[in-house]
């Protein structure tokens, strides 16, 4: 198999070792020459992706921020051919769905949106890891939920990463719920470590502040355009939150034990549930 990928950043670098460790071909461009260089003084990537190979590959993987992932399909469209396959891996899915998708029925390549659940608080390709998304869940959006057969036909090619479940929903769906499970986590977790606390809390912090702060530590750039293309989601996300934290605040204001053991034990309650307890 020829797997193409455009990105080596955490993700991109990641799909390229998991590609190169099976034994197949690997094709990358990035942004950063010297990055790419080196993975191919590496051995992970064989050559450079380009307009001219791109047509090779069975798979192209595209693991670029939302605008420059349509972008870079805009630039290689017209020489992707039938052969391939073409995935992004944007945190997002309205935005470049759409883009993404119209240029593959302009230039009619084989499109299906996707988002990798994996990752870590790091960036770059020196974070990468070749069992990154082993086991982990991979979501697609395919322009048609019921076309068994492309979906069959993605889950093969995709084989190397080693993704442990595939869930496929649309753009809609997937943006309204990534709101919530992480991109609310990470305003939180962001926010969270502003307090003048957090300078003097070593020592005096375990397991509770290591979980609910090791994703402070982001990429500002990729997660502000993430946050602002899923803006009415997040903002939906992050009121009900605050009306939430009101509460909290307000029952410790008043010393009202009762609501507050009623507040901790619907939260406890919801989280069961939540977890299929």
């Amino acid at each position: 198999m020829t797997a193409g990928i455009a990105g080596l950043g955490l993700i991109g670098g990641s799909f390229v070792k998991a590609y190169a460790k099976e034994g197949h071909r690997v094709l990358a461009t990035n942004r950063s020459r010297q990055v790419l260089d080196f993975a191919i003084l590496s051995g992970d990537v064989s050559e450079e992706l380009t307009t001219v190979n791109v047509s090779e590959c069975d798979v192209v993987i595209v693991c670029l921020y939302p605008e420059a992932a349509v972008s870079f399909l805009e630039k290689f469209g017209p020489y992707i051919g039938k052969k391939p396959v073409v995935l992004d891996a944007c945190g997002t899915k309205r935005v470049v769905v759409e883009g993404c998708s119209k240029l593959a029925a302009k230039y009619g390549f084989t499109y299906v949106g996707g988002h990798p659940m994996a990752g870590t608080q790091y960036s770059g390709y020196k974070y990468a890891r070749a069992n990154m998304f082993s086991g982990a869940p991979m979501v697609l959006v395919p322009g048609d939920l019921s076309d068994i057969e492309l979906l069959a036909h993605v889950k093969e090619v995709l084989a190397p990463a080693g993704f442990g479940k595939f869930t496929v929903t649309t753009a809609e769906k997937h943006d309204k719920m990534i709101a919530f499970t992480s991109q609310l986590a990470h305003v939180v977790s962001n926010a969270y470590v502003k307090s003048p606390s957090s300078k003097d809390h070593k020592g005096i912090s375990a397991g509770s502040y290591k979980d609910l702060t090791r994703v402070a530590w982001l990429n500002p750039e990729m997660w502000a355009e993430l946050f602002l293309e899923n803006s009415d989601n997040l903002s939906a996300e992050l009121g009900g939150l605050i009306c939430e934290l009101e509460k909290y605040k307000d029952a410790i204001d008043r010393g009202d034990r009762e609501t507050l053991i009623d507040l901790l034990a619907e939260g406890k309650r919801m989280k069961e549930e939540a977890d299929g307890r």
